[in-house]
């Protein structure tokens, strides 16, 4: 890698607790990595330009997820809502110039780098706009694309798979716009501290599976559900259960592990998810992207429940397309799948190497370098 210069590059995201700012994390700690003099602003995007209406979105958005999700699988991604609400875009990427203007003036950015959509429209809307010459890259956190990151202004495309840059290639984009450098993770899920060693330390015996229970940073899905469907089964288990902030059950999981004879350890928060993986047999997860390519790493067989219409439901398309995963809709049945798969050695060894030949640990370092080379 040749640098010319220490570029100065404008990270941009939504939302302060999302998989959108775990990847510009992930850049940003990559960027420093290869060049510790790389000057790097982090900001939420969305919230800078529009604080008022981030909230708003936020309330409407979890609104329409819990009560009327069809809605929401509806608008995400149909062409008709995007060609529709192009004016309504347009206008509301004009209106952030004013509040753009200063932060573009006083960092002067080399690269401006986006992990979500909006703030992505909106600078690439204001560099065409001002005629200027800074780099923009889109850098998708999803295993699909959707239409709504498509913008002139846009140098770079940074997607997950073939079949992404395939989708875009149709809408247009030049295939060299489209670099696959896959979703950005820590770079700790590249690396392995030894099943082994991991077992040791948290007590688990590797003779025995191992399933591993995650819904995401709140606890959400049916976790509950999996972990009595888990501790029916007659088979010898071991669970791992993250809660996140999910208070009630972190309560109901102590109470649990005092009636079943089956190890259960749990988490609210744990920063070891990447040695968890490591020694877990298989994952019961909802299809978030940042979770979903850490597991892609690790080469963990997936069981997905609940995915959220719209991006999680793609995912969950295309993970159990690519043979990685499979999905269970019936919660009562999460136990009875999982065990069908432990009962099955090849068809769990087939989802590992799919998972492998899907991943892309490396991720946020080859992102790091196409921002400070111009190439990959």
């Amino acid at each position: 890698m040749v640098v010319t210069k220490h570029k100065r590059v404008l990270l941009m995201y939504i939302s302060q607790v999302s998989g959108h700012r775990q990847g510009a994390v992930a850049i940003a700690k990559s960027l420093k990595s290869l060049d510790p003099d790389c000057e790097i602003l982090s900001i939420n995007g969305f919230g800078y330009a529009y604080p008022v209406m981030e909230k708003i979105v936020n309330t409407a958005y979890m609104g329409v997820i819990k009560r009327v999700p069809k809605i929401w699988e509806y608008l995400y991604d149909n062409p008709k809502i995007v060609k529709f609400s192009e004016k309504w875009k347009q206008s509301i990427h004009k209106s952030s110039h004013k509040k753009l203007k200063p932060l573009i003036d006083e960092f002067k950015p080399d690269v401006v780098v986006c992990t979500q959509a909006f703030p992505c429209g909106m600078v690439a809307d204001y560099k065409k706009a001002h005629g200027l010459d800074f780099t923009v890259i889109g850098v998708l956190t999803d295993h699909a694309p959707h239409l709504y990151w498509l913008h002139e202004g846009v140098d770079y495309y940074v997607v997950p798979s073939q079949e992404a840059r395939d989708r875009y290639v149709k809408q247009g984009v030049s295939p060299e716009r489209i670099k696959i450098l896959g979703i950005p993770i820590r770079m700790k899920f590249a690396e392995s501290a030894g099943a082994d060693l991991i077992a040791q330390k948290l007590g688990l015996d590797l003779s025995i599976p191992t399933v591993l229970i995650m819904g995401g940073g709140q606890g959400l899905g049916p976790m509950k559900e999996a972990v009595k469907s888990l501790v029916r089964l007659k088979r010898p288990l071991q669970l791992i259960v993250i809660c996140g902030t999910n208070v009630k059950l972190v309560h109901w999981i102590k109470k649990i592990r005092r009636k079943t004879s089956k190890k259960i350890i749990f988490y609210e928060y744990a920063s070891n998810v990447d040695e968890l993986m490591e020694v877990a047999s298989l994952i019961v997860t909802k299809p978030g992207g940042m979770t979903t390519s850490e597991c892609l790493a690790k080469g963990l067989p997936m069981v997905i429940v609940d995915p959220i219409p719209g991006q999680e439901e793609r995912n969950s398309q295309f993970l159990v397309n690519q043979g990685i995963a499979v999905r269970v809709d019936d919660k009562r049945r999460i136990g009875p799948a999982i065990d069908g798969l432990l009962d099955d050695p090849k068809q769990l060894a087939a989802m590992k190497h799919a998972a492998l030949g899907q991943a892309k640990p490396l991720a946020a370092k080859n992102i790091a370098l196409l921002i400070l080379d111009g190439a990959v």
